[in-house]
C-alpha cells in the first residue's frame, strides 16, 4: 500500500502564533486519512446502510447530514445516496448494491478546536454553527473561498475535509484568519 502523504506536509510550522494571551484556536492536520466513499442505489439504501453501520460497529444508519461513530470507525452521510466511511475499509458490495471509491489520497483532514473555533469557522463558512443548528454528529458540504469542503462536527472538534489540490490555499486562509484569536498549530 502506498504511503499517505498529506498535501500540507512541509507547508506549515508547529507552534503558537498571533494574538498575545490565550490560544483561541488549535489547527492540526490529521495524518493517515482512511476515507472510503460508498454510493448505494435507491433500492439498496437500507441494505447497504445497515451493512455499513455494522462495519463501523454502530447500531443505526447515518441519515443525511448526520454521522454515526461506532467501535471501529465512523460513517458520515454526505449526500442522499452516499456515505463516507472514516477509519474503515471498503465494504464488499455487488454492482447491484452500489459502488465504492477510496478518497484517502484525495482529501486533507484538518481539525479545528478551541474556544474560538466556531467564531473562526463562521468567518469562512456560510453555515449556522450554533449548537441548536449544527450539533455533534452533523455533516455539511460547503465552501471556503470557493473551494468545496466537507465539515463534520465530531466528538472532539470540527473536522474539515479539503480537496488535496486546494489544501495549501485553504490552510493559509484558516491560519491567517485564526491569528486574530491566537492560534496553535499542533
Amino acid at each position: 500500500m502506498a504511503k499517505r502523504v498529506s498535501a500540507l506536509d512541509g507547508h506549515f510550522e508547529l507552534g503558537r502564533f498571533g494574538s498575545d494571551g490565550a490560544t483561541g484556536v488549535t489547527l492540526s492536520v490529521v495524518k493517515d486519512l482512511q476515507l472510503i466513499q460508498v454510493a448505494a442505489w435507491p433500492d439498496s439504501m437500507d441494505e447497504v446502510g445497515q451493512m455499513l453501520a455494522e462495519q463501523v460497529g454502530a447500531n443505526t444508519i447515518a441519515s443525511p447530514g448526520k454521522s454515526i461513530s461506532g467501535s471501529t470507525g465512523s460513517m458520515l452521510r454526505v449526500e442522499p445516496f452516499k456515505w463516507w466511511l472514516l477509519g474503515s475499509d471498503a465494504p464488499d458490495l455487488s454492482a447491484e448494491q452500489g459502488a465504492t471509491l477510496d478518497l484517502s489520497h484525495s482529501r486533507t483532514r484538518v481539525r479545528v478546536v478551541g474556544d474560538e473555533a466556531v467564531a473562526l469557522l463562521n468567518r469562512l463558512l456560510p453555515l449556522d454553527l450554533r449548537e441548536s443548528q449544527f450539533p455533534e454528529g452533523s455533516v455539511a458540504s460547503s465552501a471556503i473561498h470557493h473551494v468545496g469542503v466537507t465539515l463534520w462536527r465530531s466528538e472532539q472538534s470540527y473536522e474539515l475535509f479539503i480537496p488535496r489540490g486546494f489544501a495549501v490555499s485553504v490552510w493559509e486562509v484558516l491560519f491567517e484568519s485564526a491569528l486574530q484569536f491566537g492560534v496553535e498549530v499542533a
